[in-house]
Order: structure tokens, then sequence, then C-alpha cells
């Protein structure tokens, strides 16, 4: 009996069953990370084998696939992703997909290191970064993440001595640092640094997300109306809501719980280790590594088509229809943000 191709792996691009076409890959490349953020880090994480972590022959191989399937955007993330060796030759091979359709080549740093890289990062071809920084006062940082504020402030500053584009990118929670929002933003704004603040979201590794510990869109507008006259601008295809202060300098502000912007989603992740989640909340990932290894072996992609398309197709619809689902065992250190 001839069995017939589902409709989603008929498609030529990659879609979900909301119309929403994925154009953006976020790539870990380790789940390692010298920083231990609350919102993100385990007490005592059980870090991936090395041996289990795909080679970035094989990750290249993999954005090869997936820009010809029409991806245009790729971050690279981890943990931390330049604390693995080979990441910033991996940017440069990264450079030849712009060929056939890739637009943009990204990562994600704590910035830590990002002294040591910035202008490794530039020759390499980095299009630009997103860098977190969750406070401007030394102690509380060191609360926060366990490692010392300075090197991340010499690795933004080299950020713009090589022209680097960067973002950054600051997680609040109640009762820790939403104290930092007028001094974030003063301070942005005094460098003309762009800034989003990010809602705390339930990818904790140890699990102590609760929603009393958001502090939400409607909070940090609040800290600011006294001190700004704010007008907020039409959503782009983003997940940041952006807002304009004093018509000089504009905040994005990501509001995954009280404002989700799961109804735009263009995004899909990999794990270093290889399996893909089509939600950053998704249950359930798909590991790719055995027919990505076969593809590369055999040079035929039909058996990686056939199981990645309909896993992005059953995509759920946002955050808000799987948040009470059981709880994952990911979480944010393996899957990159």
């Amino acid at each position: 009996m001839m069995k017939h191709k589902s409709p989603e792996t008929m498609l030529p691009i990659l879609q979900d069953q909301y119309g929403r076409i994925k154009r953006k890959l976020r790539i870990s490349v380790t789940d390692r990370c010298n920083f231990k953020c609350v919102y993100c880090m385990p007490e005592h994480p059980e870090w991936m084998k090395k041996q289990d972590l795909l080679s970035f022959e094989a990750l290249l191989v993999f954005c090869q696939y997936m820009v010809k399937q029409g991806i245009e955007n790729i971050r690279i993330t981890g943990g931390e992703p330049l604390m693995r060796k080979g990441v910033v030759h991996f940017i440069r091979d990264l450079q030849s997909l712009r060929a056939i359709g890739l637009k943009r080549i990204s990562i994600t740093t704590n910035g830590h290191y990002l002294a040591k890289y910035a202008e490794q990062l530039k020759q390499a071809g980095l299009d630009d970064l997103n860098i977190s920084l969750d406070s401007l006062d030394a102690d509380q940082f060191k609360q926060l993440t366990k490692k010392d504020l300075a090197p991340v402030l010499s690795g933004i500053q080299a950020a713009q001595s090589v022209g680097l584009p960067f973002k950054i990118n600051c997680v609040l929670i109640k009762g820790q640092n939403e104290d930092q929002i007028l001094p974030m933003v003063n301070w942005a704004k005094q460098q003309n640094i762009p800034l989003r603040f990010i809602e705390f979201m339930p990818l904790d590794g140890d699990q102590h997300w609760t929603d009393q510990a958001v502090v939400s869109e409607a909070d940090i507008l609040a800290q600011l109306q006294p001190h700004y006259d704010i007008h907020v601008l039409q959503q782009q295809h983003e997940p940041a809501r952006q807002y304009r202060l004093d018509d000089q300098y504009t905040i994005g502000i990501i509001s995954t719980i009280t404002h989700s912007f799961c109804g735009d989603c263009d995004r899909i992740r990999l794990t270093a280790q290889g399996e893909l989640y089509n939600c950053l909340f998704a249950q359930q990932g798909l590991n790719i590594k055995p027919y990505l290894q076969r593809a590369i072996k055999e040079k035929m992609f039909q058996q990686l088509d056939q199981q990645i398309k309909p896993y992005i197709w059953r995509k759920a619809k946002g955050y808000h229809a799987i948040q009470n689902q059981q709880v994952r065992k990911i979480s944010m250190h393996m899957l990159g943000g």
C-alpha cells in the first residue's frame, strides 16, 4: 500500500498548525555556564556529556538544511556560548549560508568573556548580540549571578569599542532586583544602549517560579511613569513591546506571562545535544540527532524532513495553552533564550 505524505511534510517551509512560519532558529551550543542566575541555572546542574554534544560540523549541516527551509536568523545561545571552544570559528563558517538566504547571525551571552572575544566575534561576521545584565548594583549582581559585575561592564565596553551592535536584556524578579528598573533605564539611555526588560518566566532550573515573583509589564511602566512621558509604539514582529520615553529613548518589554506574544512566534530551538523544541515551553522535544547523522552520512534529508516538519506543525498555540501541563525537566540553561 502506498503511503501518503502528511500535508505538513509537503510544505516547502517550516510552518505550524496556526499558520506561523518559522524564520528564527536558536541553537544552544552548550548547557554550561559560569553564572548561576536564579531564573535559569539549577543549584546542582547535571551537565551534558561532551561526547553527546552535536559537533560544530553537524550543526553547520543542520543550519544549512534549516536555511533552505526558510530560516533567516540564527542565534547562538547556551548556557554561555563563549565557554564552548570553537564557537567563533562556527560563526565564521555560518557566513557561507548567507548565499542561500541566511540574513542574520546573533549570539546571546552573559558578557563575562566578551572583552576577550568581542574583536574576534566582529571579525568572524557576527551581526549582533544580546547581553544579559540584571543589575547595575555590584552586590546585588553577585547575589543574582554568583559572579562579579565588572567583567560584564568591560565586555559591554569592548562590544561598543569594536562596533558590535547589542541589546541589554534584564530579567526582573520581585523582591530581588525590581529596584533596578529606573537605574537601568537611566544608564542605558545615557549610553544610547537598547534595553529590554523581561518578565520572570517558569524556566528556572529548580522550579521555584511563582506568578507572585513576576514584575509585570504594568509594574515596570508604573515605576517609570513619574519620571518619563511614555508612549507605546506599534508592535512589530518581535517579542518586545516598545515604549518611547520623552520622545528620546525607546525600551522594550517582553511580557510573556502577562501579555504573551505567542500569536506571532516565528522561533524554534535546538539543544546542544540535538533536541529540537518547537516552543520555549514545549513539554516534549524531538531528538533529531540520529536523523541528522544519517542525513550527513547518506547525503539525504528526507527522513529528517519527515520528523521535523510534523513536529513543528504540532506547535501549541502559546504559553497559556500549555502552562498547566506537567513540569518538564529541561530548563533555560539547556534550551537557551
